[in-house]
């Protein structure tokens, strides 16, 4: 079995050859073996056989008709700063990091699109459309490092979700090299456009599991006034959530609103030295990018204050918002801070479902004896408990497990979704059964047949 393996091993290195210059590919096995995951806690990862770092579409093409004729496995990647093990390698596999294809090849103020590769990183390009007077609102947590095509891969979100959307709402086209190696060009440049199946929708979210995207259209937006923020404290998390619940009634329209709870707001000013209020029990970050800002945040001000908080504190300048939001941006850090290891959950459940959620997730806190913080997208119900523990401590690690699964099913049984941007990936399969159901499954396999006949596109992932 050795020698085959040995032989097959071969055969691929050189055919990969034939396509891609020497530098593209990379074989040293402590070097291959950095590329086997993503940042997820608790999930399985294989040995890849090779890495291969391409910087055209041709080469790219030439990876997969070589894993076609070979049926070798692919796993696509981009920075690997996903949360559910997506980006992780399976025994034997090409892992395909597109990091370096990274350009922006156009952007245009009159369409008001960019169109870039994927390996561009979500905060060069929203600098480089900022210059432009224009705007790219999907910012996840992590936008200094991801990348588009890791965006588009796990449908990410962000902190401007409430206001702008996710990520999904704003690809217009893909260019999208399929199994076979063949190239596939989805949806438009156009504003509208309704011809034939949305092909451009299917691929976003998908996880690399129908075909590897190269190119991307994407909308952007005229660039608006800089947001002011607000931040209100709560002495309970329940009256933070019900303030969240009167902000959307009101029909006001922030650009961010976001919650953490007492344990975040703690290891925030334990990592950053922030000086956040530790004696609340959840802070609510409010922001507006209107002109008529400060009238908003007044508004939202009155209905925190109705809702029981304690204070209300508007930014008094640029600044201080900024600093404020980067408070809510150092969240995932300084919980992974508190404790050798974590596990993050991104359960999300309608706004009118969200007190339920958070409380309920600290009652299984207190059950299993963990250290669980929260902070929230709470403007669209997206809930992220972070569990936090020690993965030498056996009988933790359980407890940890055992935490992550019953927010899930929480989350579930309030008419949520097992994952509102983190995508399922290997640590939420057995999840995404249970909440699709069997007919569902069976049309999500039917998808993936059709685009991937071998099986070769990602293995392992989401079912």
């Amino acid at each position: 079995m050795d020698d085959v393996l040995s032989d097959l091993s071969a055969r691929l290195r050189a055919s990969l050859l034939e396509g891609l210059p020497a530098e593209a590919l990379l074989t040293d096995p402590q070097v291959t073996a950095s590329y086997a995951t993503d940042m997820a806690s608790f999930c399985a990862a294989g040995t890849p056989a090779v890495v291969v770092l391409p910087r055209t579409v041709e080469q790219v093409q030439h990876v997969m008709r070589t894993a076609t004729a070979l049926r070798i496995p692919v796993v696509p990647q981009g920075a690997r700063t996903g949360l559910s093990g997506g980006a992780n390698a399976s025994d034997g596999c090409i892992v395909l990091s597109l990091v370096k294809m990274d350009r922006i090849l156009e952007i245009s103020t009159v369409d008001r699109i960019a169109v870039v590769e994927p390996g561009v990183v979500n905060a060069v390009l929203s600098r480089a459309v900022a210059e432009r007077g224009l705007y790219y609102p999907p910012d996840p947590s992590s936008w200094e490092q991801c990348t588009i095509g890791g965006n588009i891969g796990t449908a990410s979100g962000g902190l401007c979700c409430v206001k702008y959307g996710v990520t999904a709402e704003y690809v217009l086209g893909l260019d999208v090299v399929l199994a076979d190696g063949r190239l596939l060009r989805t949806g438009r440049r156009t504003a509208k456009g309704v011809a034939g199946y949305d092909l451009t929708r299917l691929f976003v979210g998908s996880e690399g599991s129908l075909g590897i995207v190269v190119q991307a259209v994407l909308a952007l937006k005229p660039a608006p006034p800089r947001q002011l923020v607000l931040a209100a404290e709560f002495p309970s998390v329940a009256a933070a959530c019900e303030a969240v619940c009167a902000v959307m009634e009101a029909g006001l329209t922030p650009s961010l609103l976001e919650l953490m709870d007492r344990t975040t707001v703690h290891a925030v000013n334990a990592l950053a030295r922030m000086g956040l209020p530790e004696a609340t029990e959840a802070l609510l970050l409010a922001a507006f990018d209107t002109p008529h800002a400060p009238e908003d945040l007044a508004a939202v001000a009155e209905l925190c204050t109705a809702a029981g908080a304690t204070a209300v504190v508007p930014a008094e300048d640029q600044a201080e918002s900024e600093l404020l939001l980067q408070a809510r941006r150092t969240a995932f850090p300084a919980l992974e801070a508190l404790r050798p290891a974590t596990m993050i959950d991104d359960v999300c459940v309608p706004r009118s479902r969200l007190g339920e959620m958070l409380d309920g997730t600290a009652a299984i806190a207190r059950a299993r004896n963990l250290l669980i913080g929260v902070c929230a997208h709470a403007g669209d119900g997206n809930t992220h408990p972070i569990v936090c523990f020690d993965p030498a401590d056996e009988d933790e690690t359980r407890r940890a497990r055992e935490s992550f699964g019953e927010i899930m099913a929480l989350g579930l049984s309030l008419g949520g979704t097992i994952t509102g941007e983190h995508g399922v990936g290997v640590l939420k399969k057995e999840w995404l059964a249970r909440e699709l159901g069997p007919v569902g499954m069976e049309m999500q396999r039917a998808v993936k047949q059709a685009f991937d006949p071998l099986g070769i596109l990602n293995p392992g992932k989401l079912f």
